[in-house]
């Protein structure tokens, strides 16, 4: 009786996340440019920060539609890196982390690497709005 009982179990758990998985509202992007992300309209919808960097390649993103997660990740060459960081500021205590709007941004200047995502904070202000 309690292989049953656990049987049963693992089935219904087995079976709950593979619907949640193939049901999910998950969509990842991938862009090779930042002229790939503005013809998909990405930017215009929220996936990608309309700050990103000319020379921005590489370009990736994730977002839940169900909860409004966003994360992304990006490159970009060396001689955008000064404009790029003077529009965003810095939240003291954070380690690194920046903030333009309703994202937050680490950068990685050793690699010329950014990952993003959107700012809880902002989403939440946003819904009691």
């Amino acid at each position: 009786m309690k292989k049953l009982i656990i049987a049963s179990l693992l089935f219904f758990a087995a079976a709950f996340l593979g619907i949640h998985y193939y049901f999910s509202d998950i969509q990842i992007n991938k862009y090779p440019d930042k002229k790939s992300v503005i013809h998909d309209g990405a930017i215009q919808r929220g996936w990608v920060p309309e700050l990103l960097p000319d020379s921005a390649y590489n370009i990736e993103e994730t977002h839940d539609i169900d909860t409004n997660e966003l994360y992304g990740r990006f490159y970009y060459k060396e001689p955008d890196e000064k404009a790029f960081l003077e529009l965003l500021f810095p939240i003291p205590d954070s380690n690194g982390t920046y903030r333009w709007k309703g994202y937050l941004f680490k950068i990685d200047r050793k690699n010329n690497q950014v990952k993003y995502r959107n700012d809880p904070g902002k989403m939440i202000r946003k819904e009691n709005d």
